[in-house]
C-alpha cells in the first residue's frame, strides 16, 4: 500500500523519461535502451507482484476488517448485554442495599426496645428481690400469726379477766362518782351551814362583845358608888361582889367556842372522813 504511490511516480517517471529516450534515440546506444527497458520490465514485474501481494493483502485485510466488525458487533452486543447485567446488578445491589438499610433501622429499633426490655428486666429483678423479701416477711408474720393463734384460748381468757376487771373497774368508778358527788352535796350544804354559822357566831361575839361593856361599864359604875364601903374589892369589881353575876361562858374560853361549832356541826375534814374510807375502798376494788 505504501508503494503504490511510489509506483506510481516511477511509472510516472519511466513514462516521462519514456519520450526523452524516443526522442533522443540518436544520442543513447541501444544496448542502454535495452538494459532500461529490462530494467523498466523488471520493476513492472516487481510492481505486479507487489500489486498482487497488495491485492491479496487487501483481500485478507477486508476478510479480518468484515471479521473485526462481526467481532465488534458481537463485541458491542456482549457489552450490552455486560451493560444490561451491570445495570441490573447495580439495581439489584441498590435495592439490597435499601433492604439492608431498612434491616439496620429495624435492628435500631430492636436494639432501642432491647435496650428497654434489659432496663425492664432489671426493674423487675429488682422488684422481684423485694417482693421475695416481703414474701420472707409475711411469711415470718404468718408463723407468729399461727403461733398467736396457739395461744388465743390463753388470750381470749385474759380478755375476758380483763373484761370482768374492767367491769368492776367501771363499777367502782361510777360509786366513788356518785359518792364524791354526793360528798360535795353534804359539803356545799355543810359550807352553807357554816357559813350561817359563824355569821350567827360573829353576832353572837358582837352581842357579847356589848354585854360585856354594859356589864363593864355597870360595875364600875357600881364600884364608883361603893368604893368607900367595900376598900378590898376595888380594882376588881367582880371580887368585891363576890364573883361575877353576868356569867360569860363564851368569854371564858373563847376558842373553845370555835372548837364547839366545828365539832357540833363538823368540820370540813371530818366531813370528808367517810369519802376517804369510801375513796380507799374503790381504789382497793380497781387494785384487786
Amino acid at each position: 500500500m505504501q508503494r503504490g504511490p511510489w509506483t506510481t511516480l516511477g511509472i510516472k517517471r519511466s513514462v516521462s523519461t519514456t519520450p526523452a529516450a524516443v526522442h533522443r534515440p540518436h544520442n543513447l546506444h541501444p544496448a542502454l535502451i535495452e538494459e532500461r527497458i529490462d530494467a523498466q520490465h523488471h520493476e513492472i514485474q516487481s510492481l505486479l507482484l507487489d500489486n498482487q501481494r497488495l491485492a491479496a493483502t487487501h483481500v485478507a485485510l477486508k476478510q479480518e476488517l468484515n471479521a473485526a466488525q462481526q467481532e465488534l458487533r458481537h463485541m458491542s452486543a456482549a457489552a450490552a448485554n455486560v451493560k444490561a447485567d451491570r445495570d441490573a446488578q447495580v439495581r439489584e445491589v441498590y435495592e439490597r442495599s435499601l433492604k439492608l438499610e431498612a434491616e439496620v433501622r429495624s435492628i435500631d429499633a430492636l436494639n432501642t426496645e432491647l435496650a428497654q426490655v434489659r432496663s425492664d428486666v432489671q426493674k423487675l429483678s429488682a422488684s422481684k428481690l423485694e417482693l421475695t423479701s416481703k414474701l420472707q416477711a409475711i411469711n415470718g408474720d404468718l408463723k407468729r400469726v399461727q403461733e398467736d393463734l396457739h395461744q388465743a384460748p390463753a388470750i381470749k381468757a385474759e380478755i375476758e379477766t380483763m373484761h370482768h376487771e374492767l367491769k368492776r373497774g367501771r363499777a367502782a368508778i361510777e360509786y366513788e362518782k356518785k359518792t364524791r358527788n354526793d360528798n360535795l352535796e353534804q359539803r356545799k350544804v355543810m359550807e352553807k351551814n357554816m357559813i350561817a354559822l359563824a355569821r350567827e357566831v360573829e353576832k353572837l361575839r358582837s352581842e357579847l362583845d356589848n354585854a360585856d361593856k354594859r356589864a363593864r361599864a355597870v360595875a364600875a359604875a357600881a364600884a364608883a358608888n361603893t368604893g368607900s364601903v367595900y376598900p378590898g374589892g376595888y380594882g376588881n369589881p367582880e371580887m368585891g361582889y363576890g364573883g361575877n353575876p353576868y356569867v360569860d361562858p363564851y368569854r371564858m374560853h373563847p376558842a373553845q367556842g370555835g372548837v364547839d361549832a366545828g365539832s357540833q356541826y363538823g368540820s370540813g375534814a371530818v366531813s370528808h372522813g367517810p369519802y376517804d374510807i369510801q375513796q380507799t375502798q374503790c381504789s382497793g376494788l380497781i387494785h384487786a
